[in-house]
C-alpha cells in the first residue's frame, strides 16, 4: 500500500507553489480566479495556505480557469517533483 499523503507533504507543497504560480502567470488576483471557478475567495487562499486539498478534478479546473492547457501545467508539475 503507498504511504498516505498529507497536506505538509513536500509534494504536495510543490502542488500549491505550483498552482499560485499558474494564478500569478495568469495576472488573476484570488477574487478573480474564485469567480471563474464559481467559489470563493476563502477557498482559493485555503488551497494556497495548504489547508484545503485538491483533487485532480478541481486541478483541472484550476488550470483552465488560468488559461493554460492542463497538460501543459501538469508537464511543469511533474518537473518540479523530480527537483
Amino acid at each position: 500500500m503507498p504511504p498516505t499523503i498529507n497536506i505538509n507533504d513536500e509534494r504536495y507543497k510543490r502542488l500549491r507553489f505550483h498552482m499560485r504560480r499558474l494564478r500569478l502567470a495568469a495576472d488573476l488576483t484570488q477574487v478573480q480566479l474564485a469567480r471563474r471557478l464559481h467559489v470563493d475567495q476563502p477557498n482559493v487562499s485555503k488551497i494556497e495556505r495548504g489547508e484545503r486539498y485538491v483533487d485532480v478534478l478541481f486541478y483541472l479546473d484550476w488550470c483552465r480557469a488560468c488559461g493554460i492547457d492542463p497538460g501543459t501545467a501538469f508537464s511543469k508539475l511533474a518537473s518540479l517533483d523530480k527537483q
